[in-house]
C-alpha cells in the first residue's frame, strides 16, 4: 500500500486540537465544546445532532450512498471496502472521543474566602497545585484564581514539604479583595460553581504538544481530520461510520447510550498511554490490548493491527493497567456490539500531557487505513 502524505491533514488536527483545548468543559460543563464541535463539522460539510445527553453524533459515511456512487460510476468517488473486523457483517462503526475533560467544583467557601474544591473525574490535586483557575458561577460571571496549597508560602510553613496534597489540602485563592466567606458569597460564587483548570497549550518546533487535556480534546480533533479527509478526498467507506463526541466519558458514562441502530462495533479514540512497562511512545498509534475493564474484542485488535502494518503507521500494542474507556461504558449498558480502543501516544496523563504530531499521524493513518 501506497503510504499517504498525511501532512496537511496532521496540521488541520493540530490548529483544531489548540482551538478545542481553548474552551473549557469540564465534565458536566460541556455546552461550549460541544457548540465549538458541532460548527467544525457543519464547515466540513456534515450535519451533527446533539443527543439529549449533551454529546454529539455525526455521521460521516454512508454505505447506501457509496453503493450509488460506485454502481453510478461517478467522477471521483472511491468506492472503497472497509478492513474492519466484521467487514463480512458490513455492519455500522462508530467512532468515540469525548469533549469533556478533568476539571473541579466548588464544595465550600471556607471562612477566610478561600475555595475549597471537589474534583470532577480523576484530576489529582498533586497535579492542581499551583495552576491558574477560572471559577464558571451560575449567574454573576466568571473569576480567576489560583490553586493553591493551604498556607502556601514556605518562609512560613514549617510543614510545607511533609503536607500530602490532596483535595482536603489545596484551595482555590481568588483574585479578589476577599476576607470571608460573606465576601466570596456577595461576589455570586456559591456551592456547585465549576472551576475550570488552565491548559497551558504550547506546540513546539520539533512538533511537540503540551497541555492539560489532550485526553480527549486530541483525539476529537482527530475524528475531525479524519472526516476532512474523507471529505476532500472523495473516500466512501463500504460501511456506515458515525464520529461520536460523548461528554460524560470522565465519570464513566460517556458511551452508554445513544448509539445510532445498525451497529456492529464500536472504537474509542482516546489517549494512548506511554509509561514504565509499556512500549508506545508519543510518535507513535497505541492499539489497546485490555485496560482495568478487560480485554478488547481480539478480532478487532487483531484486525487494527494488521492495517496499522499495511497502512504504514508506527504503532505499539499495549495493556494499560489504569484506564477505562467509553466503547467498555457502551458494553455495560447492554450495546451489542465488537469494541477497540486506539490513540496517539500521551504521557504524563491527566497531569500536564505531551504527544507529538507524529503520533496524530499514526492514529489518521490508521483509521483511514482501517476503514478504507
Amino acid at each position: 500500500m501506497k503510504k499517504l502524505n498525511l501532512k496537511k491533514y496532521t496540521d488541520y488536527i493540530i490548529d483544531e486540537a489548540v482551538k478545542l483545548i481553548s474552551v473549557d468543559s469540564p465534565t458536566g460543563y460541556t455546552e461550549g465544546i460541544a457548540d465549538l464541535v458541532t460548527r467544525e463539522f457543519f464547515a466540513l460539510g456534515y450535519k451533527p445532532e446533539k443527543t439529549v445527553k449533551g454529546g454529539l453524533l455525526i455521521k460521516i459515511a454512508d454505505a447506501e450512498a457509496a453503493s450509488s456512487k460506485a454502481k453510478a460510476g461517478k467522477s471521483g468517488a472511491k468506492a472503497t471496502n472497509g478492513k474492519a473486523a466484521n467487514d463480512k457483517a458490513q455492519g455500522g462503526l462508530f467512532l468515540e472521543a469525548h469533549g469533556d475533560t478533568l476539571g473541579g467544583m466548588v464544595s465550600k467557601i471556607k471562612g477566610e474566602g478561600r475555595l475549597e474544591v471537589t474534583p470532577l473525574g480523576g484530576m489529582n490535586a498533586n497535579n492542581a497545585e499551583a495552576e491558574n483557575v477560572k471559577v464558571v458561577t451560575k449567574f454573576s460571571g466568571e473569576y480567576e484564581g489560583t490553586c493553591q496549597l493551604a498556607n502556601a508560602s514556605i518562609h512560613v510553613n514549617g510543614k510545607y514539604n511533609d503536607t500530602k496534597r490532596e483535595w482536603s489540602s489545596v484551595e482555590i485563592v481568588l483574585d479578589e479583595k476577599v476576607k470571608s466567606k460573606e465576601d466570596v458569597e456577595k461576589l455570586g460564587i456559591s456551592v456547585g460553581d465549576i472551576v475550570c483548570f488552565d491548559p497551558r497549550t504550547r506546540i513546539t518546533k520539533s512538533g511537540y504538544i503540551k497541555s492539560r487535556f489532550l485526553d480527549d480534546k486530541l483525539s476529537v480533533a482527530i475524528l475531525l481530520g479524519y472526516a476532512k479527509y474523507l471529505k476532500e478526498e472523495k473516500a466512501c467507506p463500504a460501511r456506515d461510520i458515525w464520529a461520536y463526541v460523548t461528554v460524560y466519558e470522565e465519570v464513566g458514562h460517556g458511551g452508554s447510550a445513544g448509539i445510532p441502530e445498525g451497529v456492529t462495533e464500536g472504537i474509542s479514540v482516546d489517549m494512548g498511554c506511554v509509561g514504565e512497562g509499556l512500549t508506545c511512545t508519543e510518535h507513535q498509534v497505541s492499539i489497546c490490548a485490555k485496560d482495568s475493564g478487560g480485554p478488547y474484542n481480539y478480532e478487532v485488535v487483531k484486525a487494527l493491527t494488521e492495517a496499522a502494518k499495511k497502512s504504514g503507521a508506527d504503532y505499539a500494542v499495549d495493556i494499560y493497567p489504569f484506564y477505562g474507556s467509553d466503547v467498555e461504558a457502551t458494553l455495560r449498558a447492554g450495546h451489542d456490539i465488537m469494541h477497540g480502543l486506539i490513540g496517539p501516544g500521551v504521557y504524563a496523563s491527566h497531569g500536564y500531557e505531551r504527544s507529538h504530531r507524529d503520533g496524530v499521524e499514526n492514529t489518521l493513518r490508521l483509521l483511514i487505513g482501517y476503514t478504507i
